[in-house]
């Protein structure tokens, strides 16, 4: 089953003198969005790999000449995996400036070593387009409101890559995403950046399985794991490159009692996250409940915002006596408060919230009411605040 990716309509998004760049973790269909897009183009096309020794042979060689006969009579090169050819970003600049003509799609995955490899040659003739595992967005259009809401524990325990979506076999769902965990996202990291103690990266990532929805501290986990503070800030900003996970950083306007310098890790899947921890119990039987909701419904929001091109300031905000909330959006001039709730309690804001931002909205969002938050295309209504705690 094929399920309609944000970005399927590739047309949209071209721009004349700029090559498309898609970019994302392995195994979220990047190279079937390619497929299927050319398979309904009526343009001339080529779809190659960087996996390809003739392929990297052409490209590597940046032979202006070269390259224009390998695409002679073309009106797109599709390039998949193509951070997997050694300067690949000076070739793409070379067609882009040379040869206008012919559209150019490159995929990579890990990002960090695609854009190391596009970033400064392509300044100005790119653009990128980031995927992810797929969302509910996307899901909307396939499944009912009902459907979705049927299907949601699941989605909560194994996560929404296609491969684990597509199987209702939760064996199956379980050996795909050790597969994808062990094989993929890590091989990627421990090739890329050289590291040798494999041992230590998957410890650092149980570490921040395990904290989901709480600030880290990198000096205790460097205290745990026996490595220093510099070190497992280098490994957490490769984890954020290569989208295993992403950071939201505490809201303050330097009041006092605001928390301040901590950084709060959610991971792109659930699924991912799960397997890290080899808990794939039933959502009933967890004790990290409240950290799962609150893990998806930070990254559905980014995913959705990314898909309609909304690029708000995303923060948590919490103070030193333990009031919180688990999202803020700075957009359009204004502030909103998003509160993530698996049970049906629906808290008030609170009282430091409402009187120092008192012109911000704050809204709770349980499994009840989800589903707008996550696939609309219009931003929630201001919301004023409710009667402050006591």
């Amino acid at each position: 089953m094929y399920i309609p990716r944000a970005y399927d309509n590739l047309d949209i998004r071209w721009k004349q003198g700029k090559a498309l760049i898609i970019s994302g973790p392995r195994r979220i269909g990047k190279t079937t969005l390619v497929k299927q897009y050319l398979s309904q183009s009526k343009l001339i096309y080529r779809f190659e790999t960087g996996d390809n020794f003739r392929t990297r042979q052409i490209f590597e060689s940046q032979d202006l000449q070269l390259i224009r006969n390998h695409l002679n009579g073309l009106d797109i090169i599709a390039i998949d995996e193509a951070q997997r050819i050694r300067d690949i970003g000076y070739s793409l600049k070379l067609i882009v400036d040379n040869i206008p003509d012919v559209k150019v799609i490159a995929t990579g995955s890990a990002s960090f070593e695609l854009a190391g490899q596009i970033g400064e040659p392509l300044t100005g003739r790119k653009l990128t387009l980031n995927m992810f595992p797929i969302s509910m967005l996307e899901l909307s259009s396939v499944y009912s409101q009902f459907e979705l809401q049927q299907k949601l524990d699941d989605t909560l325990i194994f996560g929404t890559y296609p491969e684990v979506l597509t199987t209702d076999n939760k064996s199956e769902k379980m050996e795909i995403l050790k597969e994808i965990t062990g094989f993929y996202l890590l091989k990627d990291i421990l090739e890329m950046d050289k590291i040798k103690s494999h041992k230590t990266i998957v410890n650092l990532l149980k570490m921040l399985a395990l904290q989901v929805g709480c600030e880290v501290s990198f000096s205790e986990i460097g205290r745990q794991l026996q490595i220093d503070n510099k070190t497992v800030a280098r490994y957490v900003d490769l984890f954020e490159k290569s989208f295993i996970i992403y950071s939201l950083s505490a809201f303050s306007r330097n009041l006092r009692n605001e928390l301040t310098g901590k950084n709060k890790y959610y991971f792109y899947d659930n699924g991912i996250r799960n397997a890290l921890i080899s808990n794939f119990n039933p959502f009933d039987m967890r004790t990290d409940s409240g950290g799962l909701w609150e893990n998806f419904m930070v990254l559905e929001r980014i995913k959705r915002n990314a898909y309609k091109g909304y690029s708000p300031n995303l923060y948590f905000w919490r103070t030193y006596d333990q009031k919180e909330i688990d999202m803020i959006e700075e957009r359009d001039g204004g502030l909103f408060g998003y509160e993530f709730k698996w049970g049906k309690k629906m808290p008030k804001a609170p009282k430091l919230w409402t009187e120092t931002y008192n012109e911000a909205s704050y809204t709770v969002f349980n499994p009840d009411n989800y589903l707008n938050f996550v696939t609309e295309d219009t931003n929630p209504p201001y919301c004023p605040p409710m009667v402050n705690e006591k």
